[in-house]
């Protein structure tokens, strides 16, 4: 069942980001232009994303074991602030615009890059919206959950390739009421209502742990075993 799941998000996943700039200004890094024509908002090049799919459950299972358990870091000093987020990327496209258009099916930008329509399916709790301002993007690994297991001490800079990370499995577009219940909470505290899910976002939240070098807490360890063992 989490098999076919998965199979469902990633093809539901593939989008065309509109970047409204000149061909010069786009990063070398971006994807070749799709073959479709761009919404009538939008000019310029055209780069194709895909949500990032964390590692199997076996290599997760690995890294599991190799991150270090330690109790909860002191919160003094965090602010949302130490982690610069929702930076520019692609022109006008800021972080979350790229993942909005990303996560979306129909997405249409206006010349600001702003999504102005489109549908969003919601992984965590399973709720399709139809209003981009109904939508979080959430960091799988919270900022405030990262601060506590080692961002504390990371430079200012590698705080924001964290916040804005687009090549491993750490933002996802998901209902404003999921992510807002979630809050800063590890997987003990809190875990998507969708069970179906727990696979991907275990494997997700253990391999950013393991990515940026994050500790664990024991019950956070005991718990994401148990979602692993969703993946059949």
């Amino acid at each position: 069942m989490t098999l076919s799941r998965g199979r469902i998000a990633s093809a539901t996943s593939l989008f065309v980001l509109s970047a409204v700039l000149c061909p010069a200004a786009v990063p070398a890094a971006a994807a070749e232009p799709a073959a479709v024509a761009a919404p009538a908002a939008a000019a310029g090049p055209l780069a194709a994303r895909v949500l990032p799919e964390p590692p199997g459950a076996d290599q997760v299972r690995a890294e599991l074991d190799r991150l270090t358990i330690e109790a909860p870091h002191s919160m003094s000093g965090y602010s949302r602030d130490r982690f610069p987020h929702w930076i520019k990327q692609y022109g006008e496209c800021d972080t979350r615009e790229v993942v909005l258009s990303r996560d979306g099916q129909g997405v249409t930008q206006d010349s600001a890059c702003r999504a102005i329509e489109g549908t969003w399916t919601s992984l965590y709790d399973d709720k399709v919206i139809d209003t981009a301002t109904k939508i979080d993007i959430d960091h799988i690994v919270p900022l405030a959950n990262a601060w506590r297991s080692g961002a504390d001490s990371w430079t200012t800079d590698k705080r924001k390739r964290f916040a804005n990370d687009l090549d491993n499995p750490q933002l996802i577009a998901v209902s404003a009421a999921s992510n807002r219940s979630k809050g800063d909470q590890s997987p003990d505290q809190w875990a998507p209502p969708s069970v179906d899910y727990w696979c991907t976002y275990s494997r997700a939240w253990t391999h950013i742990k393991s990515l940026y070098g994050l500790s664990i807490t024991q019950p956070e360890k005991d718990k994401i075993i148990k979602m692993l063992d969703n993946c059949a």
